[in-house]
């Protein structure tokens, strides 16, 4: 399997803007050096809104970011459910199984650690016409603040990890979804594409099924879930609460007409910023 062909990259509006800033306070500090603590206290407000746009997930100001299916895909009602941190020896096997029954496909965002010691799983997961993606290599906390080469090197050492393993990631997905502008031209040499969430269930740390599923009762057509297979704080039996709300939520999703599929390949969705 050849690796995927790097992608073109244009920096997005922020991000020129940024660019031009930086330049601009440079330029008007050299002829008229007293302005200094105006420029700086400039840079250093733009450096804010940059920081501040890479601890939201959803947004799209720092590069492409997929947060929902096209309009023709939500009009066929396709829900995309994927699932972070994975694979789970203990959970994975029993959230295919769900799946399975009630003949949906999913996404799953596995991290590459994992997945080396669990190729097993990664087979699963493909056999049973599910996707594998993208999710670092072993999920660090402080992801965002890598360089360009500290990211590369997560993201490509998971990129290969998931290959040998027989699957071809297109997507990825950081570390709780916190990004930095250096983010989305490594991912464009490195073909690939940025992909949030709608609606995330905080199943990764409530303990409560009720409480998840209130917070996905809006889940409707077009909207990409964020769910775990790999990371959960116990609920009162001492089971993930996955095990109660995912056999829950397929239901809703059958009664309501709509059809939980895998990510769709990138080349047919082009994201972008989005009001």
């Amino acid at each position: 399997m050849a690796a995927r062909q790097p992608r073109a990259w244009t920096a997005p509006p922020a991000i020129r803007a940024s660019a031009g800033l930086h330049l601009g306070a440079a330029l008007a500090t050299l002829a008229a050096p007293a302005i200094w603590p105006w420029a700086l206290g400039a840079v250093a407000l733009n450096h804010a809104v940059l920081t501040a746009a890479g601890m939201i997930p959803r947004s799209a100001l720092l590069g492409p970011n997929l947060r929902r299916l096209p309009p023709g895909r939500a009009a066929r009602g396709e829900v995309v459910l994927t699932f972070d941190d994975g694979p789970d020896p203990m959970l994975t096997p029993r959230v295919l199984a769900m799946l399975a029954e009630a003949r949906a496909r999913a996404s799953f965002f596995l991290i590459g650690e994992r997945a080396r010691r669990h190729p097993d799983l990664v087979h699963a997961i493909l056999a049973a016409g599910h996707t594998v993606e993208n999710h670092t290599d072993t999920h660090p906390t402080f992801f965002a603040a890598l360089g360009m080469a500290g990211q590369r090197r997560q993201i490509l050492s998971a990129q290969w990890s998931l290959r040998e393993a027989g699957a071809e990631p297109r997507w990825f997905r950081p570390p709780m979804g916190l990004r930095s502008p250096l983010l989305d031209p490594v991912l464009a040499g490195l073909g690939l594409h940025h992909a949030s969430w709608t609606w995330r269930s905080a199943d990764a740390v409530l303990p409560d099924a009720g409480r998840i599923l209130r917070r996905l009762r809006r889940v409707g057509a077009g909207d990409v879930v964020l769910l775990h297979d790999g990371t959960w704080r116990a609920d009162a039996t001492g089971q993930p609460p996955l095990l109660r709300v995912l056999p829950s939520l397929l239901e809703r999703l059958r009664r309501e007409g709509l059809r939980a599929v895998p990510l769709p390949p990138p080349e047919e969705i082009v994201p972008g910023p989005r009001p």
